[in-house]
């Protein structure tokens, strides 16, 4: 695996907004108005899933998988949040969450729907899911740890969140209403 640079430093602000995406600092202002805390770690593009533990390993917080899914017919999409150390097994999301023959989603409809490129997925890409058309799916497991780590929209930055705040504060202001599962 490559080393990916990471900077050094956490920071629990937002970032100045040169050279940043409107719709990362648009992630700060929601954060801000919504007044969840947050600690940021920036770092170069993370290229795969194992590129993040060095990243989680300074917020000191798990890794979290955050999938993006559809229905065979591109009708239903989801957006599934995981243990980053367990693996994805359709079937046994496709039987809880009554959907069957589920796959990865193209990236046009994960950029039309939550305004995301890929390896960019999160949770916060739902404030940008307007008519609601992706459905939350969490892992019972994420839900028990105190904080989870997502990216601002952009895979150049990781957040560390209080996973309360998540779901008490941020899910509700977005009108998201998650389905929990066991995998």
């Amino acid at each position: 695996m490559s080393e990916i640079y990471i900077d050094p430093n956490l920071y629990t602000t937002r970032p100045d907004p040169a050279g940043r995406l409107p719709k990362e600092m648009a992630v700060y202002d929601l954060l801000e108005r919504l007044e969840i805390p947050y600690v940021r770690v920036d770092h170069e593009v993370t290229p795969s899933i194992e590129a993040c533990h060095d990243v989680d390993k300074m917020l000191g917080i798990s890794l979290c998988k955050n999938l993006f899914l559809c229905n065979a017919g591109k009708t239903k999409f989801y957006l599934l949040m995981m243990p980053g150390d367990k693996q994805f097994k359709t079937k046994d999301l496709s039987k809880q969450i009554q959907s069957s023959r589920l796959s990865f989603a193209p990236a046009e409809f994960m950029e039309k729907l939550l305004a995301i490129t890929p390896g960019s997925v999160s949770v916060l890409g739902l404030m940008n899911d307007k008519n609601h058309q992706v459905q939350l799916v969490i892992d019972q497991e994420v839900v028990k740890q105190e904080y989870l780590g997502c990216h601002p929209c952009i895979n150049t930055s990781s957040l560390k969140l209080r996973t309360s705040d998540v779901l008490y504060k941020l899910l509700p202001a977005l009108g998201h209403e998650p389905v929990f599962v066991q995998l």
